[in-house]
């Protein structure tokens, strides 16, 4: 079933603790400042955004700043995206070309547009590949080739979109938020038999009796003044400061 609209914003899972999910995703007629992504991309806005939060964060290692603006771009795009199917049943259309994003005054991601409010299936989606596929097939694909051309490691983009899609399918499945594993971090192959770019990119471990979440490999924010620590998430031993 077509949604026309949408209570509460753009779905009703945006709600309660989740109303945070409004400001970040929305219809594109209603996101002030928003522009094409693929316009965006190719336009010179994302060189500029990049610059502005270089010049303004003191981060002197570009690496490190797109690394950071990835993770804005990613917890925006997968989280509310992930709520609204789990929660709501409703599968928002998240395809890149169809998208919009708008930027904070620093140049970091504030919000996306979608073109519509998507669909609302019949059954909620449970199986975390099934939820996560159209993400992964219309839009990730598409982010990571624009950001490994800035200089960061493909690997290093699916692992800053990987926590944030670990994050939000416990907060929705009714999985344990200190593991085991997920299968779509586990597996090393997608239902489609594709490789998996999520595989491997986080794991839990048991650390003094507690199961806690690493990343494979490091988002280098350590590189970026100011910015603390992902505590015992970080890939780097050195880096997993008390928070």
């Amino acid at each position: 079933m077509t949604m026309e609209g949408a209570p509460l914003g753009l779905s009703s899972a945006f709600s309660g603790e989740h109303a945070w999910c409004r400001d970040k995703m929305m219809m594109s007629k209603e996101l002030t400042g928003g522009v094409s992504l693929p316009a965006f991309f190719r336009d010179g806005g994302f060189q500029r955004a990049i610059d502005r939060y270089a010049e303004l964060s003191g981060g002197s290692d570009r690496r490190a700043v797109v690394s950071m603006w990835s993770l804005y771009y990613f917890s925006a795009l997968s989280i509310p995206y992930l709520l609204a199917r789990r929660l709501g049943g409703q599968a928002l259309p998240v395809g890149f070309e169809e998208m919009t994003i708008a930027l904070e005054d620093n140049g970091l991601p504030r919000a996306f547009g979608v073109p519509h409010a998507g669909t609302i299936e019949s059954e909620v989606e449970t199986e975390g590949f099934t939820a996560v596929g159209p993400l992964l097939e219309t839009h990730l694909g598409e982010a990571v080739l624009r950001l490994q051309a800035c200089g960061i490691s493909a690997k290093l983009c699916w692992n800053n979109a990987a926590v944030y899609i670990d994050y939000a399918l416990r907060l929705t499945g009714g999985e344990p938020s200190g593991g085991p594993d997920l299968p779509l971090f586990v597996r090393g192959y997608l239902p489609d038999g594709g490789v998996n770019p999520f595989c491997g990119c986080v794991s839990y471990l048991d650390e003094e009796g507690k199961q806690v979440a690493r990343r494979k490999i490091c988002c280098l924010r350590y590189m970026l003044p100011g910015i603390p620590s992902c505590g015992k998430l970080c890939a780097l031993p050195s880096q997993r400061n008390p928070q």
